[in-house]
């Protein structure tokens, strides 16, 4: 509860006056339920949740009904903007370059509007139009009941792992503690914590701010924050020796020839790759190449058919049967 309450001030302090009073309204139950809150010139207020989104009226209730909802201004975006970047968009633009920006606590903003382009590349993005703001949240044990599939009993190893999930199924928060746990030592199975690499190329697993964690990635866990997937895992296996390297999203080539290099040094892989299951994998070439090669030795797929995170299955890397009980 006390870290729902800090999340809830962190959300507060991104936006003006008159969006935090309508966001102060919002039920309970709902905003802890919210995963997005978008605001788009001339247009509602919406507030996304596991379920869908609601439109929020002037006085925070949640309704189907777009003639009640609240008008997001320009002024509403220049002030949350401001708020954003510390008055200074200048001062992360590198970061809205890339199209979204860090704040304190790890959430993400996205941002889109009229992109300036120079000699062929994103410098800024001015007249801002669209915000969204995805709220982080962690959820500390969100892989207790997978770690014992996780890490081998005889040489209590981890075991390289891949995680397959659509999106918005909980794929990078249940990586996230797999990290927390891998880097801290899990007693219980006998496996004492090691040096966890993190390649954050979006800042979504360890949700850094000026470079510091404001996730639990765990005491033995480096982390290379918006820094490409297959440069930084080369940077890593050169520089910060790890015994277990984690990135997130996976699919290009050369991704795919960074991770055998992981390998090729002998250190463990923890990744994920969208998908809603084995035979949509192998349909993607980069992909099919990995599963051929036999690299993973676990294979998590989840879905949200109980709810965000929902472990669909556990799949064994030699045999593709499942391990789950």
């Amino acid at each position: 509860m006390a870290r729902q309450t800090v999340v809830y001030q962190e959300i507060m302090e991104m936006v003006p006056g008159n969006l935090r009073a309508i966001l102060a309204r919002v039920p309970n139950e709902l905003m802890r339920r919210a995963e997005e809150i978008r605001l788009r010139q001339n247009r509602p207020l919406i507030i996304g949740h596991d379920g869908g989104d609601l439109f929020l009226t002037p006085e925070g209730e949640p309704t189907v009904d777009i003639t009640q909802s609240y008008t997001v201004t320009g002024e509403d975006l220049k002030k949350t903007a401001n708020l954003l970047s510390n008055s200074s968009i200048y001062a992360v633009e590198e970061e809205v370059r890339n199209g979204f920006i860090t704040v304190p606590g790890g959430h993400r903003v996205g941002l889109a509007g009229r992109v300036i382009i120079d000699n062929g590349k994103v410098k800024t993005i001015k007249y801002i139009t669209s915000l969204n703001i995805r709220i982080a949240r962690e959820v500390i044990g969100a892989s207790d009941n997978i770690m014992p599939y996780l890490i081998d009993p005889i040489r209590k190893e981890f075991q390289h792992t891949l995680i397959i999930s659509p999106p918005r199924c909980g794929k990078t928060t249940l990586l996230r503690d797999i990290v927390r746990q891998l880097s801290n030592g899990v007693p219980s199975l006998g496996f004492h914590g090691v040096p966890v690499g993190v390649v954050d190329e979006r800042s979504e697993i360890a949700g850094c701010f000026r470079g510091v964690p404001q996730k639990d990635v765990g005491i033995r866990t480096d982390v290379l924050d918006g820094c490409p997937k297959a440069e930084g895992m080369i940077m890593l296996i050169r520089s910060m020796a790890p015994k277990v390297v984690a990135t997130d999203e996976i699919g290009r080539k050369e991704d795919i020839f960074a991770l055998e290099e992981v390998l090729n040094a002998g250190i463990k892989i923890l990744t994920t790759v969208h998908g809603a299951n084995m035979s949509e994998l192998v349909q993607r070439p980069a992909l099919k190449y990995l599963v051929e090669q036999g690299i993973f030795e676990r294979y998590i797929v989840l879905n949200r058919e109980k709810g965000v995170g929902t472990v669909e299955d556990i799949l064994d890397g030699k045999t593709r049967q499942s391990l789950k009980r």
